[in-house]
């Protein structure tokens, strides 16, 4: 396989992303932008991982840090950059880029970099939808003890004196807390290059065929996007499983920044049930009723469909007044990397929002 990008593919990539972000995944109007910035500056190139020489490396390219962190400051030239100093300190021949997730930008990761430095995409993101936590997005790396992980953030706003280059080599947990702290001092957001591993181990590790099946999405969405139910109805029959939960009115959000990461839960008056709860930790971890009942656990997708627009909301842009769409896709039914399956890991989501996940 291999895809040479255009404007009109770029779009359903990123609209499939954004409902892959399940809450979170970054911005969609950011990611349409430098979706079309990218193939602008150059060839964008969706390669599958098969076509990667066995003798070459791949690595991941993602954002790290909190949505809606106010100081947020991330331009283009910080994620090429980024990838540059990783190549530089890696000294690894670098055949290609997978993203760290889905999402309404995420899917996007590394797209500007392969325009600008010719290096190709593989459709093997680490994962296939969003999450929070740098290790969900690690394919599994954190089990292997020796395994040195290395890693390179940039981000920050220089007039403000919050720019910031970092190099981290370490073990993978403490690396990634290293460049969430990163993200903390360039005021919320780094563009992050990290973790050279064989294409052996990204086909048994990664979400092989994510970045496709968020395209189908995005397709999808395109021709039904005026009308938000058949929309999610088409996406659903789709994907082979999910449901539509309810369609409400968004209440009340409750969010707090916190360690680089939004926190937070939101309250949905139904139409058939008087309360729903969704907690997030970025992305939406739960979706319950007043009665307690358990609609979604992450990494079951939850989405939240803004009804007006037809656009999947993230947790850092829903608001009071805002009528949803609540939808919920089993994680039987999304392409998932190794990260996202393993219950230590999801004990993580545990100690954040404080409800049972694993």
């Amino acid at each position: 396989m291999r895809i040479r990008v255009d404007e009109k593919l770029a779009e359903a990539a990123v609209l499939g992303g954004a409902f892959f972000g399940g809450g979170g995944g970054g911005d969609l109007r950011l990611g349409l932008k430098h979706a079309k910035l990218a193939i602008e500056m150059g060839e964008v190139v969706i390669v599958d991982v098969d076509s990667i020489p066995e003798d070459k490396y791949i690595a991941t390219a993602s954002m790290v840090g909190a949505p809606a962190a106010k100081e947020r400051y991330l331009l283009p030239v910080h994620a090429i950059k980024s990838t540059e100093l990783f190549m530089n300190v890696a000294r690894v021949p670098l055949g290609g880029l997978i993203s760290s997730e889905n999402g309404g930008y995420s899917t996007i990761n590394g797209w500007i970099q392969s325009a600008v430095l010719g290096i190709p995409i593989v459709d093997a993101p680490t994962d296939g939808r969003a999450h929070p936590a740098a290790v969900m997005g690690s394919m599994g790396l954190h089990k292997l003890p020796n395994y040195l992980s290395i890693q390179t953030a940039v981000g920050g706003n220089k007039e403000k004196g919050k720019y910031i280059e970092v190099i981290v080599k370490g073990s993978l947990e403490r690396a990634a807390k290293m460049i969430r702290e990163a993200a903390v001092q360039a005021g919320g957001l780094v563009a992050v290059t990290r973790n050279p591993v064989a294409p052996d181990y990204v086909k048994e590790n990664a979400a092989v065929g994510a970045i496709s099946q968020a395209i189908e999405v995005g397709k999808i969405m395109q021709e039904n996007i005026s009308n938000p139910e058949q929309m999610v109805e088409r996406i659903v029959q789709y994907l082979g499983g999910g449901e539509v939960i309810d369609k409400g009115e968004v209440k009340q959000v409750a969010l707090e920044t916190k360690g680089g990461f939004d926190i937070g839960r939101i309250i949905v008056k139904g139409s058939t049930v008087e309360k729903y709860e969704i907690t997030f930790w970025n992305e939406f971890m739960t979706l319950e009723d007043a009665e307690g009942r358990r609609y979604g656990t992450f990494p079951d997708l939850i989405v939240m469909v803004d009804l007006q627009t037809g656009l999947p909301l993230t947790s850092a842009e829903v608001k009071r007044g805002d009528k949803v769409l609540l939808v919920t896709i089993p994680k039987e039914h999304i392409i998932l990397g190794t990260g996202v399956k393993d219950p230590d890991v999801l004990k993580l989501v545990e100690q954040v929002i404080g409800k049972k996940i694993v």
